[in-house]
């Protein structure tokens, strides 16, 4: 890119600086994005509601804070990597891959067209357009977990995938930030794989309906998936042991059943995909209910690369892996 003059120049920065401010503006304070500051401070208050009932007894705030907030891992080269890539997530990915994403609205218009063409436009059904709206949430969000556990299941037996979702995987610790500790290219294969089921579901409801309807959103987030960010998402990546066990093990995904996905103990290789649901898991034999009790985990270590927190390995590297034909290790369950 050629700059006329400095003025030009800083233009150009000045937009660029837009463009994060904006982006970085969205993901943390708007209430239906992922990491919204809302979302985060309700986890944060239930992960300290959990750590009191825990003790049984009063407990200092300053001990308190200690054990929400870890220096292990606030000081840690694995927390800086983490706000790295989450800078540059924010401010280039949307940048260089926007282009190359489906939408969902895409994608279900011409699922609906098809199927008119096809069998031919259904009268408009009786069913009040509340109920509509409901059943539509609900199934999207469904597709949207399914879609999540197939791409994920796929990220950890594919080598190609793989190389680039490893990177998620070489942090050495957990906390909500190791959300953004993700390669572009796994985000872009990611959200085409949501948008392609959710768009199919959706278009295919429409169909169905007979008429428009849409599922009840908060910011474009599905509404049942922006309650699981205020209640579980932030602390499945985190130092909490949070298990659920027994049936409800069996359907939602507990903290501890990310942890262990994120365990180095090939006993917990190709285990729980899930997003906040266990019940894809459960159905194709990959659920792993955690112990009651907190388990020793080692995260990151044993397939990390040579430098693992640095800029280069987690953006550069995974390319020449893949293209390479690099031997990655894809974990195998034991």
């Amino acid at each position: 890119m050629v700059f006329s003059s400095i003025g030009d120049f800083t233009a150009r920065l000045a937009d660029a600086g837009s463009v994060f401010a904006g982006n970085l503006s969205g993901v943390f304070l708007a209430p239906g994005s992922q990491f919204s500051i809302l979302s985060i401070a309700s986890a944060l208050v239930i992960a300290a509601l959990f750590l009191i009932i825990k003790r049984r007894r009063p407990v200092r705030l300053k001990v308190l804070i200690r054990a929400l907030f870890p220096k292990r891992i606030l000081l840690g080269e694995t927390t800086r990597a983490d706000i790295t890539l989450m800078a540059f997530n924010t401010l280039a990915a949307g940048m260089l891959f926007g282009w190359a994403m489906l939408s969902y609205h895409v994608v279900g218009g011409a699922v609906t067209s098809g199927l008119e063409r096809v069998f031919g436009a259904l009268t408009p059904a009786s069913i009040p357009q509340g109920a509509c709206v409901a059943i539509m949430t609900v199934a999207l969000y469904l597709a949207y977990e399914f879609a999540y556990w197939f791409y994920h299941y796929l990220s950890h037996r594919i080598p190609f995938l793989w190389a680039f979702h490893r990177v998620h995987h070489t942090a050495e610790a957990l906390s909500p930030l190791t959300n953004f500790r993700v390669h572009p290219i796994d985000s872009l294969v990611f959200g085409n794989a949501v948008a392609l089921v959710t768009g199919v579901v959706g278009g295919a409801l429409v169909w169905i309906f007979g008429r428009p309807v849409n599922p009840f959103v908060l910011n474009g987030t599905n509404l049942i998936l922006v309650g699981f960010m205020f209640c579980l998402v932030h602390l499945q990546h985190s130092h909490i042991w949070i298990a659920f066990r027994g049936p409800l093990g069996k359907i939602i995904l507990s903290p501890a059943h990310h942890q262990l996905h994120h365990s180095e103990n090939p006993e917990h290789f190709g285990r729980n995909f899930g997003s906040c649901l266990s019940v894809w898991d459960w159905m194709f034999g990959t659920l792993l209910l955690p112990t009651a009790r907190p388990q020793k985990l080692v995260f990151g270590a044993a397939r990390a690369y040579e430098k693992p927190h640095s800029l280069k390995e987690s953006l550069i590297t995974p390319f020449a892996d893949s293209i390479l034909g690099v031997d990655m290790g894809v974990p195998q369950p034991a």
